[in-house]
């Protein structure tokens, strides 16, 4: 069918919409990465606005051999892939039970741990929690203390749901017991929802920086989000970073938190685009109704 000059008009305009938004999210990216690869004076100028200014690398040159960016990485590095497996290994040990008929009081139960996402204790009581718990300035309040997310349970539970009960009827029979059926049956047939939820996990850990900023206060425990608002909120970028640092230098403090933004995102944003089916899939997932 033929589509009529107002209809072309109007897909015109949306496509013109939609690469305007899309220019619009992507410049600050763009803006980092080649302010980050300009000279400083380019930069104090206001010469920066879209393509990079006498182009020089010093500037990573300078954070790259920085021990502190190293060691802040290697947190964060520490925090997802640590935290990514223990919040998995919880979330299935809450959703698989939720997702029995047989589990007494699995409304109640349900209904409890939905409740916390209308209402949680708050900034205050949490603190005095962890404080309480002998958690401050510790790894395991930031691997343990935030482990769960009450909508990837859910999610987990939904994808549970689906699978035939003839397959856990037909291991019963076999003589397999609850963790059997698990481990054999029910984690081989999850992979998707497994990947999808370890994947929100990973980018909340990879990205979280609040609560390690307040519960950390030793330097060489906090991850590089933390770092990051240092440099850019408070602008305490340390003598070491800079070094011998004078107005011919090609860098500044602006080039290096420039650059220590690029190498901060990098990985998401490399591994992001080849995952972001699974994202989608795990929305779909969570619309999947009992």
């Amino acid at each position: 069918m033929k589509k009529s000059w107002g209809s072309k008009m109007a897909d015109m305009g949306i496509y013109l919409l939609v690469g305007g938004l899309a220019l619009l999210c992507i410049y600050p990216f763009i803006y980092v990465l080649s302010a980050s690869i300009s000279s400083s004076q380019s930069v104090i100028r206001g010469d920066v606005l879209l393509f990079p200014k006498d182009i020089t690398f010093e500037a990573y040159t300078r954070v790259l051999t920085e021990p502190g960016i190293w060691i802040a990485y290697g947190n964060t590095i520490y925090y997802t892939v640590v935290g990514t497996a223990f919040s998995l290994f919880v979330t299935i040990c809450g959703a698989y039970p939720l997702s029995k008929r047989r589990l007494k009081g699995r409304s109640a139960i349900a209904f409890f741990i939905a409740f916390t996402m209308w209402f949680n204790a708050g900034i205050i009581p949490t603190y005095l929690n962890l404080k309480d718990l002998g958690l401050l300035d510790t790894r395991t309040a930031i691997i343990v203390g935030f482990a769960v997310s009450t909508f990837l349970v859910f999610i987990m539970r939904s994808f549970f749901q689906n699978v035939p009960d003839s397959l856990e009827e037909s291991a019963k029979v076999d003589g397999a017991n609850d963790f059997q059926v698990l481990w054999k049956i029910f984690l081989p047939l999850s992979k998707p929802a497994l990947i999808t939820v370890g994947l929100f996990y990973a980018v909340n850990r990879w990205n979280g920086y609040f609560w390690s900023m307040i519960v950390l206060k030793d330097e060489n425990k906090i991850p590089l989000q933390v770092l990051l608002k240092k440099l850019i909120v408070e602008m305490s970028v340390s003598e070491q970073m800079m070094g011998a640092f004078d107005v011919a230098s090609q860098y500044s403090k602006e080039t290096i938190i420039y650059a220590t933004i690029v190498i901060s995102i990098l990985p998401i944003v490399l591994v992001y685009p080849f995952l972001q089916k699974h994202f989608v899939k795990g929305t779909m997932i969570g619309g999947v109704k009992e």
